[in-house]
């Protein structure tokens, strides 16, 4: 991948949906991406006849924050305004015509993303935060996008890691809202019930951040429960705090599942089995920790956002996974 692939940016699109790199919040992945490929110079070709692969430079959070008419539970028009622009570059160019979109890609972060884009963007390669193997993901052709906060712009890498193994007194830890109908089952069978497991709604605003990071900093195993939907930035955030991740979300798809062994670093728990949680993480030994903790710690190189790329960080992840994915299509 390194060194032959080459990726043609459409110029075309108005800011602020197109072209306007958001750096922060919840759906930050879609926003740098975008920012680090179109700044790049080595992956990135301005003669579209030598690209292997095409991005569409849209980004979903302002897809909805624009057009998006508050209580009007439709997205038609943010479908019709894509559509419009797929019908400009179609017109202009003859690239997405020679395979019905399988070479072009998009990377969107926003829940709503995988039914806005279903149908007229249903040959491209999309990485999603949004993965769920049981409502729209193809295995094949989508990719998952890892979900993260960038909390430091300026300085990505600032406040990582966490306390050793031998100094993390709490067994399990989460604390979040309770979005969607899993996080009060988890509260219901463990808020306050153990001294071992540290579960609770979300933190008191006070200083709720830094007790928030803290807790994740001395906690061996940090739980990731779905809320809405299957993803939550909790799975990278356990990775940044070197805390192995408990994955409750029967059918999430995780980031780069093709290249990463998941297990050899995370612990994955059916939903059913919230109430032997304790049990489930109490028969981990020792020893099989240490070596899970260790491994978080060695992938967490591939998670990271740094303000100019490096070597595989979290930019050429998502971009080996595109790559792998259309090379995948053609065999």
């Amino acid at each position: 991948m390194e060194q032959t692939l080459k990726i043609y940016v459409y110029r075309e699109g108005e800011k602020p949906i197109f072209h306007q790199p958001v750096l922060d919040g919840i759906y930050a992945s879609e926003g740098w991406f975008m920012k680090q490929l179109e700044e790049n110079k080595h992956f990135v070709t301005t003669n579209a006849n030598k690209a292997h692969l095409f991005y569409l430079p849209f980004s979903s959070r302002m897809l909805e924050e624009t057009l998006y008419v508050p209580d009007s539970h439709s997205r038609k028009n943010l479908v019709q305004y894509l559509s419009r622009y797929l019908e400009t570059i179609t017109t202009k160019y003859r690239f997405w015509n020679r395979t019905g979109g399988a070479d072009h890609f998009l990377v969107a972060c926003h829940d709503w993303a995988p039914s806005e884009t279903s149908r007229i963007m249903k040959h491209c390669i999309r990485a999603l935060c949004n993965t769920d193997a049981k409502a729209g993901f193809q295995f094949g052709k989508d990719v998952s996008l890892p979900e993260t906060y960038v909390r430091y712009a300026k300085n990505p890498l600032k406040n990582l890691g966490g306390k050793p193994p031998s100094q993390r007194r709490i067994l399990a830890f989460f604390a979040g809202k309770m979005h969607g109908y899993l996080r009060p089952i988890l509260l219901n069978y463990w808020e306050n019930k153990d001294p071992d497991m540290k579960i609770s709604g979300k933190l008191q605003e006070t200083n709720g951040k830094m007790k928030y990071i803290q807790y994740m900093k001395s906690s061996k195993y940090c739980i990731s429960a779905k809320g809405y939907e299957p993803y939550t930035p909790r799975v990278v955030e356990a990775i940044f705090y070197e805390c192995v991740p408990v994955i409750i979300s029967d059918n999430y798809v995780p980031p780069f599942f093709e290249t990463l062994n998941w297990e050899s670093f995370s612990v994955f728990v059916l939903e059913k089995d919230i109430p032997n949680l304790k049990n489930i993480l109490m028969s981990i030994s020792e020893e099989r920790y240490v070596e899970m903790q260790e491994r978080v710690r060695q992938v967490q190189k591939h998670f990271l956002w740094h303000s100019k790329t490096m070597k595989y960080d979290v930019f050429h992840m998502i971009l080996h996974s595109i790559w792998y994915t259309r090379v995948f299509q053609i065999d």
